[in-house]
């Protein structure tokens, strides 16, 4: 029972079980209690002085605040939440609160400092001032940002205060008092938030307003409605079904951004929320489920960080394969990915009827798309609406990237056939579109005649097949991998989509569509391992690697790693497996639960 507590991440004295079973970037998903049978979910409400007594399962715990200077913070569970035997409604904490000067004076010193238990409250100040919560060993179950409602009154420092929370203390839950309700609880958990209480229901109740998914308003009369506490219970429920519903179907930020709507306020923490995020290492997904969709539904998406870091790589780290880079086509994208299976897609191909050249999609919002990027996350799965309007951003985006792929490729002529204007002082860009819709007769005609003028002009050659799967797998591995070096000298064997890497008769890789990616044997880890080709992870030297990854067993892991992204697992100096994350690096190592699954063992 030890064991498993210290994989669970829990203290054995009086600690909080907990586990994720859902994770979208800040936003989790967590079990409460035995992670074999848990009694409770996240997002969950903490009760206050003078709260109704709802069920413990939607409201699992207690809190109140004492009347001395400094105040003192009682945190209890109403259910058995506790390591070993979860019997008794357990744990329970105290901790001083200390001083806490508004965020404004956040130069200044509180003075009484707070106190450090396994429920930790913080303050701005305390963030600013406090050396002690650096110190590694510390590990609470619970954070309270106790001035929330006047951080959210100060521009970026919210978002500023929660992600740094959810970073230094990736395992633990996170309360912001005062500040929840179902009118913002969707966008709350998407920065990072766990738990909330009913503080704003109950003035809300007192004021005659219903406090909604949608935001603030009056009753119904015509409808029969009251804007008592049990009206106001059920708003939430409803929006704390909506949350874990979305958790679970990886539809958080779609969700968070519909909400977001309903208030200027919303929408401002989410602009600075993604500005923040953008480049932060570890907390974006390598790969995704095959029917997993980014949603692009709104023009505030523009801001994800999943954007600007598609952005980045094509801008600064992408190359076209090899020997590809004499003809630029662009085309427009399509509704299905990945592309090439739509019909549209279909006539380009046939009309170019070359694989002599570099096809490159124009669109919104990932703004250029390489043809042998196509099925990668993202690329194979956002879901825009196909207007033929573009935003000032989106243009600016394609603009910028087009100017940086030019520049560093050696392209001799473009054929654009996007319906975008480009421009460039030195090399002739040919538009095969003059005006025409890209699927029309005379469209299609001038891109098949424009092509072939181009490919016996630079004498560029075509590709058979198994070259241009290399050629993307290849550009796959660059952009989901430290390398694609592995490759080299593989085979390409199989019937589509299920096609195998071979080296002989040995096999190094299968081509995966549920995960648009690879899916490695053993055969092919010490290649891996040579070539630097994953990020690792260490265990200790004395432990015994039975089952999946967890914290205990860690000794040291490359921080930049992304969830689901392979990694070579080494002990003693030497690799010793293949495991898959399932947590990103900045929750590593103190989140519970597992994070990593074992996939292969030497």
């Amino acid at each position: 029972m030890l064991e498993e507590a210290m994989a669970f991440g829990l203290s054995m004295e009086a600690g909080l079980g907990r586990t994720v079973t859902a994770r979208y970037r800040f936003a989790r998903l967590w079990a409460l209690g035995d992670r074999k049978n848990p009694v409770a979910s996240t997002p969950a409400l903490v009760l206050l002085d003078g709260d109704e007594d709802i069920d413990a399962h939607f409201a699992p715990f207690r809190s109140a605040t004492n009347d001395k200077i400094p105040a003192t913070l009682t945190f209890e569970s109403r259910l058995p939440l506790s390591p070993p035997d979860f019997l008794e409604p357990s744990p329970k904490w105290s901790v001083s609160i200390g001083h806490v000067l508004p965020p404004s004076l956040d130069e200044a010193d509180a003075g009484e400092p707070a106190g450090t238990a396994q429920v930790l409250p913080v303050s701005w100040q305390r963030l600013n001032h406090d050396a002690t919560l650096t110190d590694t060993t510390l590990n609470p179950d619970v954070v309270v940002l106790v001035d929330a409602i006047q951080l959210a009154a100060q521009p970026g420092r919210l978002v500023e205060a929660i992600t740094t929370l959810k970073r230094r203390f990736p395992g633990a839950l996170l309360w912001t008092p005062g500040l929840g309700g179902p009118d913002n609880l969707a966008v709350l958990t998407w920065f990072g938030v766990d738990l909330f209480d009913l503080a704003r229901s109950r003035q809300a109740a007192a004021a005659g307003v219903l406090l909604t998914e949608q935001g603030p308003r009056h009753v119904v009369d015509s409808m029969n409605e009251t804007a008592d506490m049990d009206a106001q219970i059920s708003h939430w429920k409803n929006a704390i079904a909506a949350v874990r519903g979305a958790l679970v179907s990886d539809q958080m930020r779609s969700l968070a951004d519909r909400q977001s709507l309903t208030s200027p306020r919303l929408v401002e923490h989410l602009r600075r929320h993604d500005i923040l995020c953008q480049n932060m290492p570890g907390l974006l997904s390598s790969h995704v489920a095959v029917d997993f969709t980014f949603p692009c539904h709104s023009v505030s998406i523009q801001s994800d960080p999943i954007i600007s870091d598609w952005e980045s790589f094509i801008s600064t780290e992408y190359q076209a394969p090899t020997g590809l880079d004499s003809i630029l086509i662009l085309l427009p994208c399509s509704a299905r990915k990945p592309y090439r299976l739509s019909k549209s897609h279909g006539r380009f191909i046939r009309a170019i009827g070359t694989s002599a050249c570099h096809e490159v999609m124009v669109t919104s919002p990932l703004g250029l798309v390489p043809r042998d990027l196509e099925e990668a996350w993202p690329a194979g799965h956002y879901d825009v609406p196909v207007t033929g309007d573009w935003t000032g951003d989106e243009l600016a985006r394609i603009q910028r990237m087009f100017k940086s792929l030019v520049h560093r490729h050696k392209y001799q002529r473009i054929i654009n056939h996007s319906g975008i204007e480009f421009t460039h002082d030195s090399i002739e860009i040919i538009d095969t579109r003059q005006g025409d819709s890209a699927g029309s007769h005379g469209a299609l005609e001038r891109l098949t005649e424009t092509v072939r003028s181009a490919v016996d002009a630079f004498s560029a050659r075509g590709r058979k097949t198994e070259k241009i799967l290399l050629d993307n797998f290849a550009s796959i591995a660059r952009k989901q991998m430290k390398s694609d070096a592995w490759l080299e000298g593989l085979k390409v064997r199989g019937k589509p989509p299920r096609y195998r890497l071979e080296d002989g008769q040995t096999q190094m890789a299968l081509w995966s569509i549920e995960r648009s990616g690879f899916s490695l044997p053993k055969a092919v880890i010490p290649t891996l391992a040579e070539l630097n080709a994953l990020p690792e992870v260490h265990l200790h030297p004395d432990v015994v690697w039975k089952g999946d990854i967890f914290g205990a067993l860690i000794k040291s892991f490359d921080p930049t790693l992304r969830a689901g992204s392979d990694l070579l697992v080494y002990q003693g100096g030497t690799v010793i497996g293949l495991a898959r994350a399932n947590a990103p690096g900045w929750e590593w190592p103190t989140t519970p639960g597992r994070l990593a699954k074992s996939h292969q063992r030497l």
